[in-house]
């Protein structure tokens, strides 16, 4: 029984994947999590950001924590990670920490709450990885929308030059019967 409960939750995972992949994050990353946000009937993407405090469960239902001043106010939301809503997550900084959960953080304000930026090696190629893998999908949309411009640009001149060209055959249709 239990096979088959994670089988589809791996089928599900898979097909999130496909449509979007998130970046490898940890407790102590200040992140930016894109989130779908709907009003009324309109939908836009609005960015939440902050520190993650925390990752929790595993497969389907695991899920992060992000903790944010707002106003001087701590705001905490937790974003499923196969979430339809989550459009994507940036990693702005990798914090340097050395524990999984950073509750500690709800007690301390200011200069006290920093989390000390991790220049590691490893941080430094992921970051590197991440930026690179973001720079090619914005290069793939670009082409895409090149592509599209150009594909609408022949589409016209075709359109124009069937019309010149019935134009054409109108005026000499006119000028046969004139004579």
């Amino acid at each position: 029984m239990t096979n088959i409960i994670q089988q589809l939750e791996a089928e599900q995972a898979a097909k999130i994947e496909a449509k979007r992949t998130l970046p490898e994050f940890s407790p102590g990353d200040t992140l930016r999590v894109n989130v779908r946000v709907t009003e009324g009937n309109r939908t836009r993407v609005q960015a939440y950001e902050g520190v993650c405090i925390a990752r929790s469960g595993g497969g389907l239902s695991e899920s992060f924590t992000v903790r944010k001043i707002s106003y001087g106010e701590g705001v905490e939301r937790v974003f499923p990670i196969y979430s339809p809503l989550v459009e994507g997550v940036e990693i702005v900084r990798r914090g340097k920490v050395r524990r999984a959960k950073l509750y500690y953080l709800r007690d301390r304000r200011g200069k006290a709450a920093r989390i000390v930026e991790n220049t590691g090696t490893r941080a430094r190629k992921l970051n590197e990885s991440e930026r690179q893998a973001a720079a090619e999908e914005k290069a793939r949309l670009e082409a895409e929308k090149v592509a599209a411009a150009q594909a609408l640009a022949a589409e016209k001149a075709a359109a124009e030059a069937a019309e010149a060209k019935a134009a054409e055959e109108a005026a000499k249709a006119a000028e046969a019967t004139a004579e």
